[in-house]
């Protein structure tokens, strides 16, 4: 007989598997180690690992032994946008309306960026970026922005072509925001700013964008704080939904 485990929901099967989960949290571990740290049996504690391996919740390390698998960092990430996306609509309006000028949100993916919310000035000369567009990461404010904050290797990799150099980057960390003057599109500026996660992880660029001759040659001068505020109002925002719960 599998013994019982207390303050379950029920479902013997999922609690014993949250165990499982639960007891990965804190590192890699072998069967051993699980067995002493779910108080499973061992028949008990494997076949629930090796069922976690096959849907991706569990993973194996190079010592062969069980570690958290990917399956959950996809579903976070997808929880994450869902919130993201859900957040960032009155903002960017908030900012367009603020600023005049159109207003996207992107996110990295890979070696590209995509724009995944946008606010478009409702007349006049602008510049359109549709949800869905996808750019490139070598150039552009919100490139900078997405690179700026990476960890060293990556980041080196990202300079490689870029219209941009390390050393820009390091004044993007130091003052908050980034600019581009003709980089993506000629006659185009922007400015961006970091949005980030509840753990602090930059996770997307909030950005402006319109024509030079509205925006100037050194726009960051004259929005960069309004850039700034709102992809601080934005990640507060997505902090008190994770403090929730929602």
């Amino acid at each position: 007989m599998e013994e019982e485990v207390s303050t379950g929901s029920g479902v013997g099967v999922l609690d014993k598997a949250a165990l499982v989960l639960s007891a990965l949290e804190s590192g890699p571990a072998t069967l051993a180690q699980l067995v002493a740290a779910t108080e499973l049996a061992r028949p008990t504690a494997h076949r629930l690992a090796v069922a976690l391996e096959h849907h991706r919740f569990v993973a194996r390390d190079m010592q062969g032994r069980f570690v958290l698998g990917p399956r959950l960092n996809e579903l976070a990430s997808v929880a994450g946008e869902d919130r993201l996306l859900a957040s960032a609509t009155p903002v960017l309006v908030a900012l367009r309306d603020h600023t005049k000028e159109s207003t996207q949100l992107f996110r990295a993916q890979g070696d590209q960026r995509i724009c995944v919310a946008a606010a478009e000035r409702q007349m006049g000369l602008r510049d359109s970026i549709p949800v869905g567009a996808t750019l490139s990461m070598k150039v552009g404010s919100a490139s900078q922005i997405l690179l700026a904050w990476e960890e060293p290797d990556r980041l080196h990799r990202g300079l490689y072509g870029a219209s941009f150099n390390a050393t820009m980057l390091s004044s993007v960390r130091r003052r908050g925001w980034a600019q581009s003057v003709g980089e993506r599109e000629e006659g185009v500026a922007s400015v961006s700013a970091p949005v980030r996660g509840p753990g602090g992880k930059v996770i997307a660029a909030l950005s402006i964008s319109g024509p030079i001759e509205r925006m100037g040659r050194q726009p960051g001068r004259q929005f960069g704080p309004s850039v700034v505020a709102a992809a601080n109002r934005l990640s507060e925002f997505l902090r008190r939904a994770e403090e929730a719960g929602l």
